[in-house]
């Protein structure tokens, strides 16, 4: 069942999306050669507990880390880690808030000092795919039209987007319906109302769009071992469009 949000409810999911927002982009300044994920992961969760918020992601189902931090062949839930980060490198960093009852989620994928035109490319297509579902989100628009989208900007410059995992609801809980792939044709399945909540989050690979799990059973990775990135939004669909909640 996909949960439609009053006004008030969205405007307190407002909260949490900004104090994501606000740390990524701390995070964000913090990224370069000789970084760990683990500066990172600890950075975020001690600015989470000063805004008396609590890191969505830490002990959900078990995942040990307050981000998912995810390298140059990582595609999504990598472990944050004491692995310094190397110039060239690309690195994915998904990060969720829970504060006052709701959750805010978002992601973003940064250069670690120059990196090569093909990762640089990568990194800006599929942040312009993401850019390509959300101008689809709109009162009576169809869900697919916003994987149909991301699909077509991703493919459209020669990456592969990931199946395994999608985009979803969000609200009181961190995963809500509906499921939202990155992938599919337009004009088909939910139509989407005023007050629905959606973190949108494309995953495009370099190469082919086949992933595997590493043996933590949270990690994935591109199989071929090219680079991937990941971008995403929490955002509310509103009587005249989209408000972008997780964007300072």
């Amino acid at each position: 069942m996909i949960i439609i949000k009053s006004p008030q409810e969205i405007a307190r999911m407002r909260v949490p999306c900004r104090m994501v927002a606000e740390i990524l982009a701390e995070l964000s300044a913090l990224v370069q050669p000789g970084v760990t994920t683990y500066d990172l992961d600890r950075i975020a969760e001690e600015r989470c507990r000063e805004k008396k918020a609590r890191p969505a992601f830490k002990g959900y189902g078990g995942f040990p880390c307050s981000i998912c931090a995810s390298p140059n062949e990582g595609v999504v839930h990598g472990f944050a880690n004491k692995k310094p980060l190397n110039a060239g490198d690309i690195i994915s960093i998904d990060f969720g808030v829970l504060y006052d009852g709701f959750y805010g989620d978002s992601a973003i994928t940064l250069p670690v000092g120059e990196v090569n035109d093909e990762k640089q490319r990568l990194m800006d297509t599929t942040k312009a795919s993401l850019l390509a579902g959300l101008s689809q989100v709109r009162q009576g628009a169809f869900l697919s039209d916003v994987s149909a989208a991301v699909q077509e900007v991703a493919e459209a410059a020669g990456f592969s987007v990931v199946r395994e995992f999608v985009g979803h609801g969000i609200g009181r809980s961190l995963h809500e319906e509906p499921q939202i792939p990155n992938y599919g044709r337009p004009g088909r399945g939910p139509v989407l109302r005023t007050g629905m909540v959606l973190a949108i989050e494309p995953m495009v690979n370099a190469g082919t769009r086949q992933v595997r799990i590493l043996e933590d059973g949270w990690t994935a990775v591109t199989r071929d071992g090219r680079p991937s990135a990941h971008f995403e939004h929490t955002v509310a669909v509103t009587d005249d469009g989209v408000e972008i909640l997780t964007q300072l």
